[in-house]
């Protein structure tokens, strides 16, 4: 066999066999006695829903001017 499979099998193996959970995995006692769920609301999932139509496109050259350093200087 390989020795990897040592290597890699065999701490899986001695882990799946342990008695105890560590404590971070452990839940809190204080959760599981009062739980506090958070109160339910309906809301509507299209209820930020705007209706949109198409339009044609706008002139590109004024977009462009305004957002164009002045009298051509680099950026």
């Amino acid at each position: 066999m390989k020795p990897s499979l040592f290597v890699v099998g065999l701490p899986l193996v001695v882990g799946g066999c342990a008695s105890t959970l560590p404590p971070d995995v452990v839940a809190f006692p204080a959760a599981i006695q009062e739980p506090s769920p958070r109160p339910v609301a309906y809301r509507s999932p299209v209820s930020g829903y705007v209706a949109r139509q198409p339009v044609d496109p706008k002139p590109w050259r004024r977009q462009n001017d305004l957002q164009s350093p002045e009298k051509g200087e680099a950026s």
